[in-house]
């Protein structure tokens, strides 16, 4: 009996250690299972992102040209419209409501149809648009890059040689209309320096790149050197007790907007840039790279007023620079010494009035009115009389 017993004991154990070794294999192989196609789904994902993505770009290349073609044709019928409004009021009645007359028609007989796209205000516009842009030929060139809001911001620049400059510039830089906008309220052009004389009443050589070494051939640094430079966007007090290095951690803290106010061309290089003799080391504020000009740009932060060791010093570090950075196929180094303000006799009568590589520039922190930029342009000789009046 007790035989008996112990032998049906046996068997029970036996019987559960079958089990126990059976759960213990399934389980290994159940986790090697979903380990197994946790790796294949991660294998997976990164092949179907990448489709995705690749699917995300073509519509979004699509959509940009179809923007822009649709542009192109939208700007083109704007401007064949002001041309057959145009001579439709020269040949129609002489009387000088007759054009008003001529648009409320046309405005309320294609209202219904075509929607506020061809309201009064719209054909007025585009009317507009032909008369400051009589030239197909010449707007055909720029007529795919720029928007109708690029145009209608250019149509309220008065002086045509500063419309032409805005145009040729947005259109060859990528201006947005908001970057657009500011360069005309902040007389981009106007603010462009001349060439100036010299002390002996003659004009002054202004240094041009060779064709060699310059894509524009023609380019000279007074197309890219301002004078005063606007700097509002730093957010700075407009006080005399302003240190330089508040200055200049403002400006390489919004590098990218004063590259925009800097011009076209240019690229940062470093700030306290050292450079260095066999017995001693200097250091330059800011250093820029223009790669229209072909060549290295310093930038000295003053923030006071011009004196001659200001003058003496930026002379220095261009002859430095151009013994000791520059390339073969660099053109010479320029300077330019930003400061609060300058006086026009010691600016005659130093090293800038007959340099072609040192200038001397100032800069605003705030916006200046009219007057203030009236002032300045007839105090430059690029204006003439108190009662000249700036347009952008």
């Amino acid at each position: 009996m007790r035989a008996r017993m112990a032998c049906m004991v046996e068997a029970r154990l036996a019987k559960k250690r079958k089990a126990n070794i059976g759960k213990a294999t399934v389980a290994p192989i159940t986790e090697l299972a979903t380990r197994s196609t946790s790796a294949k789904g991660a294998s997976a994902t990164a092949p179907a992102t990448m489709f995705i993505e690749d699917v995300r770009a073509i519509l979004r290349q699509a959509r940009r040209g179809a923007y822009a073609a649709a542009n192109h044709i939208m700007v083109q019928a704007y401007w064949n419209i002001g041309r057959r409004i145009v001579r439709e009021e020269q040949g129609g009645k002489h009387r000088a409501d007759y054009g008003q007359f001529l648009i409320r028609n046309l405005a309320r007989q294609l209202g219904d149809e075509f929607g506020g796209g061809v309201s009064v205000a719209n054909l007025w516009n585009f009317r507009l648009f032909y008369l400051t842009f009589p030239a197909e030929a010449k707007l055909y060139a720029v007529r795919r890059v720029l928007t109708w809001t690029h145009w209608r911001i250019l149509m309220r620049v008065q002086e045509p040689d500063a419309r032409d400059f805005y145009t040729r510039e947005s259109a060859e830089n990528g201006w947005k209309t908001r970057q657009l906008e500011r360069n005309i309220a902040t007389h981009y052009f106007q603010r462009l320096l001349k060439p100036r004389k010299t002390s002996k009443g003659k004009k002054r050589k202004i240094l041009k790149p060779t064709a060699a070494t310059s894509p524009l051939g023609a380019a000279s640094p007074v197309e890219f050197v301002k004078d005063p430079y606007v700097l509002e966007f730093l957010g700075l007090p407009d006080s005399p007790a302003l240190p330089e290095e508040q200055l200049e951690n403002a400006i390489t803290l919004r590098l990218r907007d004063f590259l925009m106010e800097l011009g076209k061309g240019f690229s940062f290089v470093g700030r306290q840039f050292r450079v260095s003799t066999e017995t001693s080391h200097f250091f330059v504020d800011l250093v820029f790279y223009n790669y229209l000009l072909k060549c290295f740009v310093l930038i000295d932060l003053k923030t006071r007023a011009l004196n001659h060791a200001d003058i003496g010093q930026m002379d220095m570090y261009v002859r430095l620079f151009d013994d000791l950075k520059r390339g073969e196929q660099d053109n010479p180094t320029l300077g330019i010494i930003l400061c609060a303000h300058k006086d026009d006799t010691l600016v005659r009568y130093s090293v800038l009035s007959e340099s072609q590589q040192l200038f001397a520039s100032q800069y605003r922190l705030v916006l200046p009115s009219e007057e203030e930029l009236r002032d300045e342009l007839c105090r430059r000789n690029i204006l003439h009389g108190p009662d000249t009046k700036i347009v952008p």
